[in-house]
């Protein structure tokens, strides 16, 4: 049987926010992810300037304290399906498992993109 290697590749340049959703159930968790944050403003780690990056997380923390945000982790998962439902049927899948860290990644946000590439053996038509 006939196999052939796909190299399947993705770019996702995503931009990061210093204030990242929360849950705001208590309000010592939302007050630790405000110490986060603003340590990410501080050391640069946020690609924001540091003036916008505090307010974002001090605005998150006011949200948070009213109950305003939601999990962070469904909102990841959202994201990731939202991502990849732009494609094809067939290419979804690998989309998918690229997202959930399956094959390469390099890069950076900060260098200016995210290079994912998965490579999957297929059987030949």
């Amino acid at each position: 049987m006939l196999f052939l290697t796909t190299t399947i590749r993705i770019v996702a340049v995503s931009s990061l926010l210093c204030a990242t959703v929360a849950i705001a159930a208590d309000p010592s968790d939302a007050r630790a992810r405000y110490q986060s944050d603003r340590a990410a403003c501080m050391s640069g780690e946020s690609n924001q300037d540091r003036k916008t990056c505090l307010r974002e997380a001090g605005a998150a923390l006011q949200e948070a304290r009213r109950g305003g945000l939601d999990d962070r982790q469904a909102q990841y998962e959202r994201n990731l399906v939202d991502r990849c439902e732009r494609l094809p049927a067939e290419d979804r899948q690998y989309c998918i498992r690229r997202m959930n860290g399956e094959g390469r990644v390099e890069g950076s946000v900060a260098g200016g993109g995210i290079y994912r590439e998965l490579t999957v053996t297929v059987p030949a038509r």
